[in-house]
């Protein structure tokens, strides 16, 4: 029903048409100048207002299906080989994208490696500071230890001094008491 519909309006428009517009090209030309068509006459008009006038072509619909079945069996194969290679490219780009998005990813760690290694160098600078504190400290330490010692030693020299000192004295009070004249006893 449908198609019937559509050539009679074909067959209709067809009519109409070729009443009012100068027909469309469906045939060939021939497009090779005879030599009283190049030069022009008097009498005639230029060429460039020349239009060939030509009868429409009725081609049969059976015709026409053939030569799209055709056409079609033609170019299709093509077409779908076409397809698959775009197929493939479209996911070979994927792949590669995804490879370059992990490069890119790299190339960010390697930026953070090298902020790494100014990290590891500003370690190493502040391990060799601590280094050189403990020395200092494990040297203060043994300098103290040596000063408690002989702090010791020193305090315990001056207690030796005092007994000294105190014995000294004793011995003094006790020959100052035998020296003292004591009263006779009487008997």
């Amino acid at each position: 029903m449908m198609t019937s519909n559509m050539e009679t309006e074909g067959r209709a428009d067809e009519g109409s048409s070729s009443q009012r517009d100068p027909p469309q090209n469906t045939g060939s030309y021939d497009f090779s100048l005879t030599p009283q068509d190049s030069l022009p006459t008097e009498d005639s008009q230029p060429a460039e207002k020349l239009v060939p006038v030509e009868e429409p072509i009725v081609v049969d619909r059976k015709a026409i299906e053939k030569l799209t079945e055709g056409l079609l069996s033609h170019y299709l194969p093509d077409l779908y080989s076409s397809k698959q290679a775009l197929l493939e490219l479209n996911q070979n780009q994927v792949i590669l994208l995804d490879t370059l998005d992990q490069e890119v990813t790299k190339f960010r760690e390697c930026n953070s490696l090298l902020d790494l290694n100014s990290l590891f160098t500003e370690a190493k600078f502040y391990h060799g500071k601590l280094v050189n504190i403990r020395k200092d400290m494990i040297m203060l330490h043994e300098k103290t230890t040596k000063l408690k010692k002989r702090a010791l030693k020193l305090q315990q020299q001056r207690q030796k001094e005092a007994m000294e000192k105190e014995q000294q004295r004793e011995k003094e009070l006790e020959r100052e008491r035998q020296l003292i004249a004591k009263p006779a006893k009487r008997t």
